[in-house]
């Protein structure tokens, strides 16, 4: 492991191709070394070791190359970008394509090249994917740097060899299945029966797809948001919190930044009496692992309000009042389901509870969500959208009796998994009260509030200030504001 300053995290480079018809890849070889075959993933596979194995002959000239491709990021020339290593240039070359609905790569080889030692040896160097070829190589070029022109992105699910007068062609979709079959035969013994199959067969069928709600624009200007705020504004948010959670900093910062002012109240402040919630108007049960989730997701949680006097009654309190609103997200989603927040006019034993995810397993994913029509205070301006927002849950999974009528804030755009991450009843990732005020979510949108958040946004939109969700926390904003000034 290593550790190194990053200058703007908004300026990364990822290893999937940019769509970009055209474009070219550049192959930069940091070793200086012939190419070798010891050692390799191709070695293993034919079950020998090899007696020479790539190494850097010239560390300075491995810096440079390393400083070269960083100026190249800086200046934004770089599309994206692979490091060669296990599997080779092929194996690299694949990998760009694989992510990317439709993407196929042209490439020439030079006839006289050791065609196994040209695709398959590790020696270190990267492949670039750049606009503007021509500019880059002159660039490299008087930095000593030697550059090779690989061949051209073309939007056809090939990755095209030519040699001469030879040619292989390899479908992307056909390697792509090889690549994941490792993962798929793993994943198999680790999940429930099903669940691995249909990861598998949903492999390239379930792509991210955007589309942003109609007020958005991607300014903090549109919200009347100043970022650098530093004064108050008198309406009032608290996180609660409890021993375990991690979501409380990511939280905060998108209801201060959204025009609130924020309060940290954890249970033990409720518990003693310190706080009882009389000042603020929305509360948010953050998300994380509380109490490390020994008793169950949030059922510990849940437990520290229903058990203790003085906060049960500053929570039922709080609920009582016309203006207020609250959130909980994923552990927080939990909490307000065990307790029976969302529907409070059922009985706490037939309001639904979440329960495992489906897989049986730990799910961390980025997805897609649609928003459906609805009067959710924070989401209703959303109706239509498609989003993309990060999970991290075990207990997501809604069971929802069909004779339940229940308010749907959001769904997963996708009703099997693992586009459904946690096989929830109608694919639901989101409930809210019939009056609106008060919504449960699994996603973490606080943690998808800025484009460099996504692992992917959409290109053209990457000099956007924040992303959609930044909506909700304003959405909220207004509604509070509306009604204490």
């Amino acid at each position: 492991s290593s550790v190194a300053e990053v200058q703007d995290i908004r300026q990364t480079v990822s290893p999937d191709l940019a769509p970009l018809e055209g474009s070219s890849l550049l192959y930069i070889d940091f070793s200086k070394d012939a190419r070798h075959l010891g050692g390799s993933s191709l070695a293993q596979v034919v079950n020998a070791l090899g007696t020479d194995v790539p190494t850097v002959r010239d560390a300075q000239y491995f810096a440079a190359c390393f400083g070269a491709i960083q100026n190249l990021i800086r200046e934004n020339q770089i599309l994206s970008g692979h490091d060669i290593s296990s599997g080779g240039l092929i194996t690299t070359l694949l990998e760009m394509c694989f992510a990317v609905p439709g993407a196929g790569l042209r490439l020439q080889i030079n006839p006289g090249d050791d065609l196994l030692r040209r695709l398959f040896a590790e020696n270190p160097g990267v492949v670039i994917q750049v606009a503007n070829a021509e500019t880059v190589r002159q660039a490299l070029t008087d930095q000593g740097i030697a550059v090779e022109t690989l061949g051209t992105v073309i939007m056809n699910e090939k990755v095209t060899l030519v040699s001469g007068a030879s040619q292989i062609e390899l479908a992307v979709a056909e390697h792509r299945e090889v690549w994941f079959n490792t993962s798929y035969l793993f994943d198999k013994i680790q999940r429930p029966k099903g669940h691995a199959d249909l990861r598998k067969k949903n492999l390239g069928h379930q792509p991210l797809a955007y589309q942003f709600q109609p007020r958005f624009n991607g300014t903090f200007a549109t919200y009347g948001i100043d970022p650098r705020r530093r004064n108050s504004s008198g309406i009032k948010a608290a996180i609660i919190r409890e021993k375990g959670v991690n979501g409380d900093r990511e939280m905060a910062y998108a209801l201060y930044l959204a025009g609130f002012d924020v309060k940290d109240v954890h249970m033990t402040d409720l518990v003693s009496g310190r706080e009882d919630l009389r000042d603020v108007n929305l509360i948010v049960f953050v998300g994380g692992f509380s109490n490390s989730d020994v008793l169950g997701s949030a059922k510990g949680w849940a437990g520290a309000f229903l058990y203790n006097a003085k906060a049960k009654t500053a929570l039922e309190n709080f609920y009582n009042r016309p203006d207020t609103l609250s959130l909980g997200v994923c552990n927080g989603c939990q909490v307000m389901m065990e307790l029976g927040l969302v529907y409070r006019e059922l009985d706490i034993q037939q309001h639904p509870k979440m329960h495992h995810n489906g897989s049986g397993k730990f799910e961390s994913a980025f997805i897609n969500v649609t928003i459906p029509q609805n009067h959710s205070v924070m989401l209703q301006s959303y109706a239509g959208a498609r989003l993309g927002v990060w999970l991290a849950h075990g207990e997501g999974r809604f069971r929802l009796p069909t004779d339940l009528k229940v308010n749907i804030g959001a769904t997963f755009s996708y009703a099997q998994y693992p586009g459904n991450p946690n096989d929830s009843d109608r694919a639901v990732a989101a409930l809210y009260s019939h009056d609106g005020r008060h919504l449960a979510i699994m996603p973490h949108i606080e943690r998808s509030l800025f484009t460099w958040n996504w692992p992917h946004y959409p290109e053209s939109k990457l000099a956007h200030e924040v992303s959609p969700w930044i909506e909700a926390f304003v959405n909220a904003r207004d509604w509070v504001a509306a009604r204490v000034k």
